[in-house]
């Protein structure tokens, strides 16, 4: 049996610059590479070697997959399996790792850059602020895929954190109500519409409006919601203590 495990690697948001170096190196060794043509930027490819087999899974199902995967892996080929942002967050990665192992096939995880994160170096904003909020919830809202109740948008809302929604900007009206009621009408909301990709657009505005700008800007998927007074960039009590100079650390002491 081959020594060399499946990878899987985090693509990031689209941007290829956005790959991790590990991520890359692992590109470029592979001997197959299943990738979601869907979601991961063709760019993305160049750094695989002229020799490297290239599989979209775009049609294929689970089975199908895991099958390739394992084949190859068991023939002795570097494998890697390529997904969107970063693997752990809806990804639908553990079904996989559940057929692997019961293949006893090894395998391994390099992470990537999520769409959150690139949204927020879009935006130049911090997610967490001193005094404003010091939580990042990453959430969906229910549709195809259910929710739990007690991880309904409703709930959620009440520890007013900053909200980054995945998977569910075709239902933007109705997330924005269910929020507005919690965090106020005029709170900030952006919408990240394929954040880091060429055709990128940033919609800015409020709970209030951000509804119509989505409708105006035609945008029905690959776009993500943030959510929350940290998107302002200011607030009482922004400036951290880690900077303050009243403020001693390990690294910063008093001159006593």
């Amino acid at each position: 049996m081959s020594s060399h495990p499946i990878i899987f690697v985090g693509a990031g948001p689209g941007d290829p610059e956005l790959i991790t170096v590990k991520g890359q190196k692992a590109l470029a060794r592979a001997d197959l590479i299943l990738y979601a043509g869907s979601l991961v930027s063709p760019a993305m490819l160049e750094y695989a070697g002229a020799d490297a087999e290239k599989v979209d899974t775009a049609a294929l199902n689970l089975e199908e997959i895991v099958s390739r995967m394992a084949s190859a892996q068991r023939a002795g080929k570097r494998v890697v399996r390529l997904h969107s942002g970063d693997p752990a967050l809806f990804g639908a990665i553990q079904e996989q790792f559940t057929e692997l192992d019961n293949a006893e096939v090894p395998y391994q995880v390099i992470p990537g850059v999520t769409a959150a994160f690139a949204a927020a170096a879009a935006l130049a904003r911090e997610l967490t602020l001193p005094e404003v909020t010091q939580t990042v919830i990453l959430t969906r809202a229910p549709g195809r895929t259910p929710v739990p109740e007690a991880e309904s948008l409703v709930k959620l809302a009440k520890h007013g954190a900053t909200m980054a929604i995945y998977l569910s900007v075709h239902l933007v009206e109705e997330v924005a109500s269910v929020l507005a009621k919690a965090y106020g009408p005029q709170t900030p909301a952006v919408v990240a519409y394929r954040v880091s990709w060429p055709d990128q657009q940033i919609l800015r505005g409020t709970l209030a409006t951000i509804a119509d700008e989505v409708r105006r800007a035609g945008i029905k998927r690959q776009a993500l919601i943030l959510v929350g007074p940290t998107l302002a960039g200011e607030g009482p009590g922004t400036r951290s203590k880690l900077y303050d100079p009243d403020f001693t650390h390990g690294f910063r002491g008093s001159e006593e």
